[in-house]
């Protein structure tokens, strides 16, 4: 692969930066920001010594996330799950990576949290090599070099230039737009694991109107759908989003049908349906409709107003009954028996899992940028913690791979 320095396309790709003990981490903080302006979502995870160069603050306020150094959490005990880690990323980036971490890599050695993460991935990896220019010439780094590349990982390769000992050589850690541009490339050249498969999602809340000013709806702000959409389409998948009313951006490679009440959320899905291998049925449908809006703005009087009502077309409930061998995934969000209303809806609706959330636990719900769900289907329940929307749409798409995996 040819370095390059054009901008990277990078949105809503998800970096794991791993930071070892260089002088060059300070580079870490220019990559992190190029990564974050490129549209990438970064975790970071620092061995201890890296510490010691760049401060977890530094990166915690440009990653916009917890830096992670150590297995446990010291304040809670929590446990950082290298595994969770791994399974999170698109691409595992370290850089800089020093000698002592490489030698670590090759031999398989998995004495920090950083290590680890690297065992346990399953993304492409990449290192940008940072060292003394006899450190990166002896022979022992250079056949590291070799075994890491054999195994796959992608190396970065370091420029010629002035060194921290004052000797001028090849080990200094390439410029960051350089890393950027690396890793753009390196996704772009990534499998689509859902390449040929179509997929309806559908977002947001729908809107009854009452009369021409006043109307029915809910607080969906659309932002787990179109985390889901957008998971899809970068997996491969040509993907329809039919959206209720939102101020979302159309996610990459998505193609959007706008829609505002239930009965043209129902058409619009149920023709995307019809050519798709699966549908995801996300968004807040209004249950009941005006049985007739008035043409004209209903005044205030003194009295009481009642406005009858009729039930709406149960979207997912009719996908579900015309399904056939398409995998259909529903939403449920509860406030009370959560489960049991759960699992008597994944039965109902005919869905193949079922996404659960509940208002009473806290950062989940609408609005927000996380999420705390349970996956249910009929053999049990698998019960995430508290993550950001993008990375349950991970979970989400995790689950719909597997379920189509015979097919493949």
């Amino acid at each position: 692969m040819e370095r390059t320095t054009e901008s990277p396309r990078l949105g809503g790709r998800r970096i794991l930066l791993g930071i070892t003990g260089s002088i060059a981490a300070y580079k870490a903080a220019v990559l992190c920001r190029l990564l974050k302006s490129a549209g990438a979502e970064v975790r970071v995870v620092m061995t201890p010594l890296a510490k010691q160069f760049i401060t977890p603050l530094t990166m915690a306020t440009l990653s916009k996330n917890p830096i992670l150094v150590e297995f446990f959490d010291p304040e809670n005990g929590a446990w950082n799950s290298h595994v969770s880690l791994g399974e999170w990323a698109d691409c595992c980036l370290i850089a800089p990576a020093t000698a002592n971490t490489l030698a670590k890599m090759a031999a398989g050695v998995a004495d920090n949290l950083l290590l680890t993460t690297y065992l346990s991935a399953r993304c492409p990896v990449a290192v940008a090599p940072a060292m003394d220019l006899d450190m990166y010439a002896h022979p022992a780094t250079q056949q590291n070099l070799r075994t890491l590349a054999e195994r796959g990982v992608r190396i970065v390769e370091p420029a010629e230039g002035e060194l921290a000992s004052g000797l001028t050589g090849k080990g200094r850690m390439a410029e960051p737009d350089t890393i950027a541009a690396f890793v753009g490339e390196l996704l772009s050249e990534k499998k689509k694991s859902l390449q040929g498969k179509r997929f309806v999602v559908t977002a947001g809340a729908t809107i009854e109107p009452i009369d021409p000013v006043r109307f029915i709806s809910n607080h969906s702000s659309g932002k787990m759908g179109y985390a889901i959409a957008g998971e899809l389409a970068r997996r491969g998948a040509q993907v329809t989003l039919v959206s209720g009313r939102t101020a979302l951006p159309v996610p990459e490679g998505v193609d959007r049908v706008d829609v505002l009440s239930a009965q043209e959320m129902f058409e619009a899905a149920a023709e995307a349906f019809e050519r798709a291998d699966g549908g995801v049925m996300c968004a807040a449908v209004a249950d009941y409709t005006p049985v007739a809006a008035a043409d004209r703005k209903l005044r205030k009087g003194d009295g009481e107003l009642t406005i009858a009502l009729r039930r709406t077309r149960d979207i997912a409930a009719e996908l579900g009954a015309r399904k056939g061998r398409r995998l259909l995934v529903g939403f449920a969000l509860e406030t009370h028996d959560e489960v049991a209303h759960a699992e008597e809806k994944l039965a109902r609706k005919n869905f193949d899992f079922i996404v659960l959330n509940s208002l009473r636990d806290a950062g989940a719900g609408f609005r927000g940028d996380t999420n705390k769900v349970s996956l249910i289907d009929r053999t049990g329940r698998e019960e995430l913690p508290l993550l950001s929307k993008t990375e349950v749409a991970a979970r989400i798409a995790d689950r719909i791979e597997a379920l189509l995996a015979p097919e493949a």
